[in-house]
């Protein structure tokens, strides 16, 4: 889950992995798998940061970054 903020200034959560687009419109909005839409005060770079450190945390990011091919004996 990461924290992100509303209009009004009530902070929530929203599970990272349910994000399917973010666009600053010129409000930062997210979209849902579920369809549901939400705009927040963070900037798109800032939730983007965000679930990159939450995939990270739960250990998802570093299975999805390739790494370079090492050479053999």
């Amino acid at each position: 889950m990461i924290a992100v903020t509303r209009l009004n200034g009530t902070q929530f959560h929203i599970n990272a992995l349910l994000i399917e687009m973010i666009e600053e419109t010129p409000d930062t909005l997210i979209t849902l798998t579920t369809g549901k839409k939400i705009i927040v005060l963070e900037k798109a770079a800032e939730v983007i940061a965000s679930v990159q450190q939450y995939l990270r945390s739960i250990g998802v990011y570093a299975a999805t970054v390739k790494s370079e091919p090492t050479e053999g004996p």
